[in-house]
């Protein structure tokens, strides 16, 4: 199921379908050979002392010191087992509650590959297809326009001529109004409809629908929570359950997700970590969040597919191996190792995009869920070509190195701010991972 052809574009794009079937091949074979990750720890194990890899734990610590943030927990599994699993630092701003290893994090936009998994295990099933008409199953989305000009007052707007399709909505092509230089009006429409304050994905996507796109989908990548919430809805009609349930049944149970979810239950809330951002004076401060005042509340309204979970570095972790072992988790098998491979491949190149690369950096794509690694040196990193993952608002990542065999797992709780904020660590963690797995 690949985009159809665009003349001297699609033609310089054919190679990489070559290096698709190689890869799928690559990890069939990874699926069938690889061990699962180890249980999750039980509560007597959760202490901070299982750090086993010297940089990566010295520069963690340095991270959190003093004037760092205010703690972290990182996870490293490399050929299936646990080589790093520590926490550092504090879970609150007092410094009353040492960090541990199972404690919770608002991971916001890691959330987007999990949704992505539960599309994917849909169309794994036939009962969705990658380049259906999201109006198919979202009739509110059957009459779209695209702005023409104008202002928020007085749009200028025409029918789209390019069908919106599930495809457009993982690679974040489908030209929702996420902002950005032109679009500014368009934008003020999708505030005016209050679509983020929707209380269910229902009224979400209603709502939406009635927003005009700023673009013809396939026309331009912008990243953006609006395509990945609009997947969810098409989950949940397509799935014939409430979004989280399908979540639950299919994705968390299976693979012993028990501290993931949209809502944390109050008997583990002292586990959730504080969310911090810069105060005005230089200082870490509370963020003036809802879910910041009241720990593991719901972070949106409804059950958001694009930034609504909580989870832990072990569950996460659990989740990341089962992509890397091609889909399984021990005996159960949630995806097929193409469909992993699938995931894992840069998806623009099937694209009418001018460039083949998402807005934020030439060395990346984009694939199904989560950025594909394309030019490590030009991004500053060590990983392989292909390495795959995603990062959540409040300094939450992951990555997977399907070469290297590697997943690394870093997890902070801040909101990053202006020019004098802390500095963002993910790739130089990333880097010391790399370097002590293969010096």
């Amino acid at each position: 199921m690949y985009w159809p052809s665009h003349g001297p574009a699609h033609a310089r794009h054919c190679r990489p379908r070559a290096r698709l079937a190689v890869f799928a091949l690559l990890m069939l074979a990874v699926g069938q050979a690889a061990a699962s990750l180890p249980d999750p720890p039980s509560q007597t194990e959760t202490t901070a002392a299982s750090a086993r890899l010297p940089a990566v734990d010295a520069f963690l610590h340095e991270s959190t010191g003093r004037q760092g943030y205010t703690g972290a927990v990182a996870l490293v599994i490399h050929d299936g087992r646990i080589v790093h699993d520590a926490a550092y630092g504090w879970q609150d701003l007092a410094h009353a509650t040492p960090m541990q290893r199972d404690s919770i994090f608002r991971i916001y936009s890691m959330t987007k590959t999990v949704a992505s998994v539960a599309a994917l295990m849909l169309v794994e099933e036939g009962r969705l297809d990658l380049d259906d008409p999201v109006a198919r199953h979202l009739p509110e989305f059957s009459r779209l326009q695209v702005f023409a000009g104008g202002t928020a007052a007085a749009p200028q707007l025409r029918p789209v001529t390019q069908t919106l399709t599930v495809r457009h909505l993982l690679t974040h092509i489908a030209g929702f109004a996420a902002g950005g230089e032109g679009f500014e009006a368009v934008t003020a429409l999708l505030e005016h409809q209050q679509v983020q304050a929707a209380d269910s994905l229902a009224a979400y996507t209603t709502r939406l629908a009635r927003v005009p796109l700023a673009t013809e989908p396939g026309t331009r990548f912008r990243y953006d929570s609006t395509s990945i919430e609009v997947l969810s809805r098409v989950v949940e009609v397509v799935g014939g359950l409430p979004f989280e349930q399908f979540l639950q049944q299919r994705v968390f149970g299976p693979l012993d997700m028990r501290d993931t979810g949209f809502v944390v239950p109050v008997r583990d809330r002292a586990r959730v970590v504080a969310l911090t951002t810069m105060g005005e004076h230089g200082d870490l401060v509370l963020a003036d969040e809802v879910h910041a005042r009241v720990p593991g509340s719901a972070l949106r309204p409804y059950p958001s597919g694009a930034g609504g979970l909580y989870s832990t570095a072990g569950d996460y972790g659990r989740f990341a191996q089962m992509l890397l072992d091609g889909g399984r988790y021990g005996e159960v098998q949630l995806l097929r190792p193409s469909t992993v491979a699938l995931m894992m491949q840069n998806q623009l190149v099937h694209t009418a995009l001018p460039r083949p690369v998402t807005e934020f950096s030439d060395a990346e794509g984009f694939g199904l869920g989560g950025s594909v690694l394309l030019d490590p040196a030009l991004k500053g990193r060590t990983a392989s070509v292909g390495a795959f993952g995603w990062s959540g608002a409040a300094s939450t990542y992951y990555t997977i190195d399907p070469a290297r065999r590697l997943v690394a797992i870093l997890m902070l709780q801040h909101l990053p701010g202006g020019n004098d904020d802390l500095p963002r660590i993910s790739t130089t963690f990333y880097n010391r991972v790399d370097e002590a797995i293969d010096p």
